[in-house]
């Protein structure tokens, strides 16, 4: 069991603060990815829980015990970097037993170890090769299993397969998620890319200047962003942003984006719903590519717009159309518009339309 806790974390560089009062509970066996741009903290936060990072303020607990003031080598937990950070002189085995030589363990039970944890890793076959003769990919995981064979109460990654060519990071994913269901470990994994973070965490932390603005399951980020900052990282491509207007009009709610002629038709509780927000002002409206549905025919609650570029993208198109002076983008099975210029009919879902305050930027947790 090994469970962790960050209570009122704080860090400053010089003047500059970096962590805001960031507050984390991470289960046992649960893989945390945290998710941000570059110079968000994460990175940061990652090294202040391995102790390689001082905190000014706040407490780090492990098991329920403050940690904070032990030095990393008293923490009992392991650290895989995005650099591979092998010994170029010892074989793949000397690199993975390392850190069990250093305490003093058996010839018998290191021989054991190691060859454990490279059968998990699948790289029993490289265990007599130097760094110089692998792969990328096999010197991240020989990096892994350094890590893991000492059975350390957490992993921490640091951006480990962001080196890594396009095909190799997919290969990586599923091995690191793979490994992460076998070995059953308490993981904290630091990334930059989304889709990396959907496809391994159990809980996203998504994190902007120094503060935690989401945590949740990768659903929950992705079908409820709490801000429009959340709404505009996550997915791929991003989520649609538009200033809007609601309006009456004939027993419906009118949605009109940006400089749009007409609106598009919403049921009419979606005014009830905003609570007046729509009257202040202040309104934006997000909906992901997916969300915006396109046709060639005219139909009731359609409206005619011109495509304007098009990315073919294999299984599927994304397709910009120019509404008013908005420009939305949708996702359309491939070849559906055949060019730019062709005239299509558009409508927005409203079962997958977001509002946000436009000042705050928050959502208004309106879902129809």
């Amino acid at each position: 069991m090994t469970q962790i806790e960050l209570r009122g974390i704080e860090k400053f560089f010089g003047a500059v603060q970096v962590i805001h009062n960031l507050n984390l509970a991470i289960a046992d066996n649960e893989f945390i990815v945290l998710l941000g741009q570059s110079g968000c903290g994460k990175t940061t936060t990652l090294r202040a829980v391995a102790g390689l990072e001082t905190i000014d303020k706040g407490d780090i607990l492990i098991d329920g015990k403050p940690v904070q003031h032990l030095k990393a080598a008293d923490r009992d937990i392991a650290m895989v970097f995005q650099s591979f950070s092998l010994y170029p002189h010892m074989t793949v085995f000397e690199n993975v037993a390392f850190p069990l030589r250093a305490t003093r363990m058996s010839s018998g039970e290191v021989d054991k170890s190691v060859r454990e944890v490279a059968r998990v890793l699948r790289i029993t076959d490289l265990l007599d090769k130097r760094p110089s003769a692998l792969s990328g990919g096999d010197m991240q995981r020989v990096a892994i299993g350094r890590a893991l064979v000492r059975r350390p109460k957490a992993m921490l990654m640091d951006e480990p397969i962001g080196a890594l060519d396009a095909k190799l990071r997919e290969e990586m994913r599923a091995e690191i998620k793979r490994l992460h269901v076998k070995q059953g470990s308490t993981t904290i994994y630091v990334t930059h890319d989304q889709i990396e973070a959907m496809s391994l965490a159990d809980r996203i932390v998504i994190m902007h200047e120094g503060f935690i603005q989401q945590v949740g399951t990768p659903d929950e980020v992705y079908s409820h962003p709490a801000n429009l900052f959340v709404a505009q990282f996550v997915g791929s491509p991003v989520m649609n942003i538009a200033e809007a207007r609601v309006a009456d009009q004939a027993g419906a709610a009118s949605v009109t984006v940006g400089e749009a002629p007409a609106g598009f038709e919403f049921p009419h509780q979606l005014l009830s719903k905003l609570n007046g927000h729509a009257a202040n002002g202040g309104l934006t409206m997000g909906i992901r590519p997916e969300g915006v549905l396109v046709r060639h025919d005219a139909a009731p609650g359609y409206m005619p717009v011109e495509a304007s570029i098009i990315e073919p993208l294999g299984s599927f198109d994304i397709v910009d159309l120019k509404v008013g002076s908005t420009m939305l983008r949708a996702r359309t099975k491939a070849g559906y518009v055949s060019g730019p210029g062709e005239r299509v009919h558009v409508r927005i879902d409203p079962e997958q339309a977001h509002f946000f305050d436009t000042a705050s930027g928050k959502s208004l947790g309106v879902r129809l």
